[in-house]
């Protein structure tokens, strides 16, 4: 049995889902298995960087506002202005209706 390092007394492993063996885990997603060499979580990547994408995403487009073009008729730019304001207050009042239910439920 190894000696524990004193630097790092728990050491984390996981099982590698190609080769079924136990290998040391440092918890990032780009571990690599000691034994066939493939990545431990070859998924966990993936859904990184596709959280950082959403992230890095125009507010308007997480929110699904309706889009209103530089180029609209001012009328339209008018009713697209009051159409995103209910959009907004429909997504705020739903947003209280969310809390207030939490809070009742403690």
């Amino acid at each position: 049995m190894a000696t524990p390092d004193p630097i790092t007394p728990f050491a984390a492993t996981k099982k590698c889902p190609h080769c079924g063996l136990w290998t040391e885990w440092q918890q990032r997603p780009t571990d690599h298995c000691q034994h066939c060499g493939q990545e431990l979580e070859p998924h966990r990547a993936a859904a990184d960087e596709h959280r950082q994408q959403q992230a890095d995403a125009p507010l308007s487009d997480r929110l699904m506002l309706i889009e209103i073009k530089p180029d609209d008729n001012p009328v339209i730019k008018f009713f697209k202005y009051i159409i995103r304001g209910g959009q907004l207050a429909f997504g705020a009042l739903m947003a209280f209706f969310v809390w207030l239910v939490t809070v009742a439920a403690g």
